[in-house]
């Protein structure tokens, strides 16, 4: 059974959660970040973005600003663009959007090359450091920008610019004698390049992702013969200390057991394998990336779904690894975990791979936006001391509130981007199933016809599927069986049945007639969660969730000090519907216990006797996603549980 995802056009999400997100980047963060781009955003960090490709066009004096892949931005900007006229068409914003492709086009150099770094500041360093420059990751983000917006438009221009491009890096790279046998430092390019011989049919741009893969990590190690041909480490601090692991090429990439190094760059890596080994059949690469998989999932993603715990490198570092206050969790690393997990559901098929991409998405993905879309984190911790995090040099990176922009603004575009193509991940088809990986309201045009889901996720378990039919078919419904829920019934048209359960989908195979409707009512507990014992950090602490999403504690709601409150096993939770800021969520309100200073008057640091009584109090947890949209304040997922005896 071949799955291929249902695409963007052929969904509309109508949903009374998520709904909410698209006319939120719609109307809100698409043009916001269009006027960061420009730098015209009061007290946000300079962007310089498109001030970039002015002067690389000629069109501006002035010298370069920002990071050397800072076009980036701009492409991921593009692409969200193009994902939002897909499903509503808008004049004006296609018209700015077809401007800046213009200048991208008059900024590209006669033989195809495009970055803007190296054609202000360094064009005599042209690739000659693949390692640290970022020219293959902004191509590949460029691609990726152009396929979308030729899908949305029909427009070509855009694409046409990215396959000269592409035209130049292979007169300068490949396996052939002569060429530089590189691949990116950063990866990118590789799921990009998949993407361009899918829209085109041009199999070349298949066999040279084919390559990138294939040539990582094999020895000589190409990173390190380019380090003795420029005979510099390069000028960016820090890089010249990283090891091969940090750019997944310390050896060939179907020999890795473990993910490792810098985060982002790791799952764009297995995006790209296992795009690459879907269109080849390589099955050897196919069980790289279900390795992979399992060494995220199983031994160092974080409960949110987030990935890489420390700053050093933005990184994975060893099993069990998980500290909460000092992790790193990039909001693109979320990001890019959906796209491997979107990939290995069209590999395999299996629900494990829903459930991580919902957990991420639910929770890592949209906290790294605030519920105005006017600003953004860049790291998601999973506690919060704000004295600590401005006053201890190891938590600079840890921001208390979310920020209007970034110097280096990778995850607001990329989460712009993610939203507005959400509708893609919900569903699958092949030739004779429909299958159902995100409870989200929306309608789908399928083989058959067209379903319509309504949902209550994340608030309740109940979805309902209505069906659409020229005429009855025969086919079969897979409806996943969440990991957040143990209970399930189904009735057809109102008639209990009882589906069967494979690959952690309920199967439902049956001649399906016009009006049919399906139910699927799951049961959403409040769920305790413990960490695996060699989980260091939280030993001896719990963590609550409900549904898809991960819960935490702020001080605006339980008072300073969370380090000093306990959860009892016993405490039983209350479920309340939100208001204000949190209209439309579920709180959940228990009575727990908090550290009191005993009566006396001693200030000791230390002493033999316990200065402290466990004492009631009320305690009130809100959805993980929607803290700090309140202002500064103390959060905490995990929470001390009191041990009995």
């Amino acid at each position: 059974m071949k799955q291929h995802a249902i695409p963007l056009k052929d969904v509309i999400i109508e949903d009374g959660f998520f709904s909410h997100y698209a006319d939120l980047v719609r109307q809100e963060v698409i043009p916001y970040q269009w006027e960061a781009l420009n730098d015209r955003v009061p007290g946000a960090e300079k962007s310089g973005c498109i001030q970039n490709f002015k002067i690389a066009a000629g069109e501006a004096d002035g010298d370069f600003t920002g990071f050397v892949f800072q076009d980036s931005d701009l492409a991921k900007w593009l692409e969200a663009v193009a994902y939002s006229l897909t499903k509503h068409p808008d004049p004006e914003l296609e018209q700015t959007a077809d401007d800046v492709i213009a200048l991208i086009g008059r900024a590209q150099q006669e033989d195809g090359y495009l970055d803007t770094y190296f054609i202000i500041k360094e064009p005599e360093n042209r690739f000659r450091n693949f390692r640290d420059c970022h020219e293959l990751y902004c191509c590949g983000h460029m691609i990726e920008a152009a396929v979308a917006y030729y899908q949305a438009t029909g427009k070509d221009a855009f694409l046409k610019i990215m396959e000269r491009y592409v035209d130049c890096i292979r007169r300068t790279v490949g396996p052939e004698e002569g060429k530089l046998h590189a691949y990116p430092g950063h990866e990118e390019l590789e799921l990009a390049l998949v993407k361009l011989a899918d829209a085109t049919g041009d199999n070349r741009y298949l066999e040279f992702a084919s390559y990138f893969i294939h040539q990582r990590g094999q020895a000589p190690l190409f990173f390190e013969e380019e380090l003795k041909t420029r005979g510099e480490t390069f000028r960016f601090d820090g890089n010249d200390a990283q090891p091969e692991s940090y750019f997944q090429s310390h050896q060939p990439v179907v020999e890795q057991k473990d993910a490792v190094g810098h985060a982002v760059r790791a799952v764009y890596l297995y995006t790209g394998m296992a795009d690459v080994a879907m269109r080849t059949q390589d099955e050897t690469l196919k069980e790289a990336c279900r390795t992979l998989f399992r060494s995220i999932c199983e031994k160092r993603m974080y409960i949110t779904g987030g990935i890489g715990s420390t700053v050093d490198g933005e990184a994975f570092t060893f099993d069990y690894d998980l500290p909460n206050d000092t992790n790193y969790a990039e909001s693109c690393a979320s990001v890019g975990l959906m796209f491997f997990c979107r990939r290995m559901l069209d590999m395999d098929g299996d629900a494990c791979y829903a459930d991580v991409m919902e957990r991420a998405l639910y929770n890592t993905v949209i906290a790294g936006m605030a519920m105005d879309g006017k600003s953004f984190f860049y790291v998601n911790p999973l506690e919060v001391f704000p004295q600590a995090d401005h006053e201890d040099p190891h938590k600079s990176h840890i921001k208390t509130v979310r920020q209007k922009w970034f110097a280096c603004a990778c995850c607001p575009p990329n989460i712009a981007r993610l939203l507005t193509s959400l509708p893609a991940y919900i569903y699958q088809q092949s030739d004779d199933s429909l299958t159902v990986n995100l409870f989200i309201g929306s309608t789908a045009r399928f083989r058959s016809g067209t379903v319509t889901q309504r949902s209550g996720v994340p608030n309740n378990g109940d979805s309902t599927f209505t069906f659409s039919l020229p005429k009855e078919e025969t086919f079969t419904l897979r409806v996943r069986q969440p990991s957040w829920s143990k209970h399930t019934t189904v009735t057809v048209n109102g008639e209990p049945v009882q589906p069967t359960l494979e690959k952690g989908y309920w199967c439902l195979t049956r001649t399906f007639r016009d009006g049919d409707t399906v139910r699927f009512s799951m049961d959403m507990p409040v769920r305790r969660l413990y960490a695996h014992p060699n989980v260091r950090e939280d030993a001896g602490k719990v963590a609550i969730m409900r549904g898809p999403m991960v819960y935490c504690l702020e001080e605006k709601d339980n008072g300073a000090s969370l380090h000093q409150v306990y959860l009892p096993r016993s405490a039983s939770f209350t479920e309340a519907a939100g208001d204000g800021l949190f209209t439309g969520l579920t709180l959940l309100h228990t009575t727990g216990l908090r550290l009191t200073p005993a009566d006396d008057d001693t200030n000791a640091l230390y002493r033999e006797t316990p200065c402290t009584r466990l004492m009631p109090q009320e305690l009130t947890f809100i959805p993980y996603f929607s803290w700090a949209n309140r202002g500064e304040n103390e959060m905490m997922v995990w929470v001390r549980e009191p041990l009995s005896y």
